[in-house]
C-alpha cells in the first residue's frame, strides 16, 4: 500500500515541479543559480557594471515576456468577441 502511494505522490509532482520550472518563479532561480556558479570572473571595475546590465536585460526579458502573454490574451478576447458579435442567424456547419 505505502508503495503505491508513494508512485502516486511523485506522478503528481512531476506535473507541479514541470509548471514550476516553467514558471517565472523557476527562471529566476535558474539565472540566479547561473550567476552564482560562474558569473564571479573578470576585472573588478567591470564585473558591477556587467552584473548590473545582465539584471536589467532579464527585467527587461521578463517584461517582454509578459507583455506578449498580454497580447496574446487580448487577441483570444478579440477572436472571441468577434464570433459573438457574427451573424446569430447563421447556422454551424454540422459534422
Amino acid at each position: 500500500m505505502w508503495v503505491l502511494a508513494v508512485i502516486l505522490v511523485v506522478a503528481l509532482l512531476i506535473p507541479v515541479a514541470a509548471i514550476l520550472v516553467d514558471s517565472p518563479l523557476g527562471k529566476s532561480m535558474a539565472r540566479r543559480m547561473e550567476g552564482g556558479a560562474g558569473g564571479e570572473g573578470g576585472a573588478d571595475g567591470a564585473a558591477p557594471e556587467l552584473r548590473d546590465m545582465q539584471r536589467k536585460v532579464d527585467l527587461l526579458e521578463s517584461e517582454i515576456d509578459d507583455l506578449n502573454r498580454s497580447v496574446t490574451g487580448m487577441r483570444e478576447e478579440l477572436q472571441f468577441m468577434q464570433r459573438l458579435l457574427e451573424d446569430p442567424r447563421r447556422k454551424k456547419p454540422q459534422s
